[in-house]
């Protein structure tokens, strides 16, 4: 009878986590809009770095308030720490979608950051 119990508490474990799994790749209805808003801005020869949302890829990000624990960056002392409206994560670091073509220097910056990554895969892998 154990052996049934937990067998039964593994499988119901497996479906929490296959649908925390499923929420955390929930995006934002937003992001279809805001890329098609980007395309004809791009079409008119207008250029825009618009601030989204890393979790939910929403562009409802605003910098936090001063009054929500942020004293220190409006202060200048630390980066500032960014909100998202739509799914509630906090964090100073925010991803920017943007319509600017790139530059060879956006190219380099981009290589180096993935050679760097896969790096750092291999060094996981032999320890």
């Amino acid at each position: 009878m154990s052996g049934e119990r937990q067998e039964q508490k593994k499988k119901k474990k497996k479906r929490k986590q296959l649908a925390v799994l499923r929420s955390a790749q929930v995006e934002s209805a937003l992001l279809p809009e805001l890329s098609a808003v980007l395309d004809e801005l791009e079409k008119e020869k207008k250029y825009v770095d618009i601030q989204i949302c890393p979790k939910c890829k929403s562009p409802l990000v605003q910098r936090a308030g001063s009054m929500v624990g942020d004293m220190s960056a409006h202060m200048g002392f630390t980066p500032p720490k960014y909100e998202c409206r739509e799914c509630g994560w906090r964090e100073k670091t925010v991803l920017k979608a943007t319509n600017k073509p790139t530059t060879i220097r956006d190219v380099v910056v981009m290589a180096e950051a993935k050679d760097a990554d896969q790096e750092k895969k291999q060094k996981q892998k032999k320890q």
